[in-house]
Parts: structure tokens; sequence; C-alpha cells
């Protein structure tokens, strides 16, 4: 049995787990194929992005379980737990040059993106959108 590397992602209200194997980069997302679960191909390519810049596309199979949110808020949650199980493969080499934590942190990918809907205010419509105006 391979050794298995875990990875949790979150962005949004989404929350992503993570199973990295070593395989031939077939991707499953809640039990189905990634090219099914995802309804636009560019969010595929948006999760692909770590194994795309460390040259791992068809190095793991990676089994994802994603729960909450959107499309969007999921293939970034998905995408952050693809980063830090690649971080969790490559400890052993973290000191190096080449290592894939300076690798992903140049491309931007280990930074959890904290931006998250803001709540409703009482007396307004949204979160800042006020009613509008009458004069009288």
């Amino acid at each position: 049995m391979s050794k298995v590397f875990i990875g949790t992602g979150r962005r949004k209200s989404s929350v992503a787990q993570v199973k990295m194997t070593s395989g031939n980069g077939k991707i499953t997302v809640n039990g189905v194929d990634v090219n099914e679960f995802m309804p636009y191909a560019t969010y595929v390519m948006d999760l692909k992005q770590p194994l795309v810049a460390t040259n791992n596309e068809n190095a793991f199979d990676i089994e994802v379980k994603v729960t909450g949110g959107g499309a969007s808020g999921q293939t970034g949650a998905i995408r952050l737990g693809i980063t830090r199980a690649l971080l969790e493969y490559d400890k052993a080499n973290e000191a190096n040059e080449d290592s894939y934590r300076k690798i992903l942190k140049k491309a931007g990918l280990v930074t959890r993106d904290s931006r998250a809907k803001e709540r409703k205010k009482p007396g307004l419509k949204a979160a800042r959108r006020a009613p509008q105006f009458s004069k009288r």
C-alpha cells in the first residue's frame, strides 16, 4: 500500500479534504470524476494549478471530499488542499532550492484566501447596500 498524503483546504464556506496517493493522475471529487463534477473546464484547470506548477499532473491519484459553498469556492478549497498534500509529500526536501514550498509560494498557492461574504447589517438591504433614499 502506497503512502497517503492528506491536505485540508478551505475557501469561502467550502471545506475540502484531499487524499493523495501515487498513481497516474486520476482526480475524483465526491466519488465522481472531476470533469463531471465541475461545471466548467476552467475550474478543473484552476484546481490542477499546484500539480502543474510542481510537474506532477500524472504522478498522483487524488480523492477529494468537498462540502459547502458553490463551485468557485469548492475549486479554491480543493486547490489549497492539493497544495497542502503536496507540501506534506515534499516535507523532507523543504530546505532545498527546488522545494515544492518555494515553487508553490511563488505561484501564490500556499496562502489561504480569507475573503468571505460580509454579514448583513441591521437597517440595510445587504452588507452595505442601503435602502433607496427618498427626499419626499
